[in-house]
């Protein structure tokens, strides 16, 4: 069995540590940032539909709102695997 709050809460805080390295990347090397967000899209090139990055409440909003998806979703993938293993 999962611990849905421990599942949850890390697949958040590991959420939050790849939006930080990818805005780090953003502003450190531009190009490196392209060629890796693209490749999560099997090369599309989605990385120029992004603003440019900087801070501002946007960045942080975005931030707060993917992090309380990622919690949620992780919360509910324990859950959810949870109640498969009691089945079988």
């Amino acid at each position: 069995m999962l611990n849905k709050l421990a599942f949850a809460n890390s697949l958040a805080v590991l959420t939050a540590a790849i939006y930080a390295l990818f805005g780090i990347l953003a502003l450190v090397s531009p190009r490196a940032f392209q060629l890796l967000f693209n490749a999560q899209f099997f090369g599309a090139n989605v990385a120029s539909l992004i603003p440019k990055v900087r801070a501002s409440v946007g960045s942080l909003v975005t931030l707060v709102i993917v992090v309380g998806m990622a919690w949620g979703m992780g919360y509910a993938w324990a859950w959810l695997y949870n109640r498969f293993a009691k089945s079988l």
